[in-house]
């Protein structure tokens, strides 16, 4: 089963943490920044990826801290309980609230640029 992780490989903070996921192997086969991926396919829009991460599955799409939890299923053994307790409730209610200040933040994180703040069609291009 085919695993896509798609982000905001225009943000600093994101491609830092997706580099994190990717050397940890936490469960995606494919992962791509979605400036760089034919989302129609995957049945995703640019606002989506904006937004939150993507984890795209066979058996349905997964977003924010949701696709976090289900990758870390995916994972190995050790890192399933924690994937588990990010989708159940209430730690999910409340992993929800920490990916969304943490996405309106993501400028403000380690490895964030300013130009991770701002909408798509407002960011520097780049030369």
């Amino acid at each position: 089963m085919t695993a896509t992780l798609v982000y905001d490989g225009d943000c600093a903070f994101c491609t830092s943490s997706v580099r994190w996921v990717t050397r940890l192997k936490l469960g995606a086969d494919v992962v791509m920044a979605w400036q760089h991926a034919d989302l129609a396919p995957l049945g995703l829009t640019q606002q989506q990826c904006e937004d939150k991460m993507q984890l795209v599955l066979p058996t349905g799409t997964w977003a924010g801290h949701a696709a976090a939890g289900k990758l870390l299923l995916r994972s190995q053994w050790y890192w399933k309980p924690v994937g588990l307790l990010l989708l159940t409730p209430p730690v999910s209610w409340l992993a929800r609230g920490v990916y969304r200040w943490i996405a309106d933040h993501r400028d403000k994180m380690p490895g964030g640029t300013p130009a991770c703040a701002l909408p798509q069609d407002q960011r520097p291009k780049a030369s």
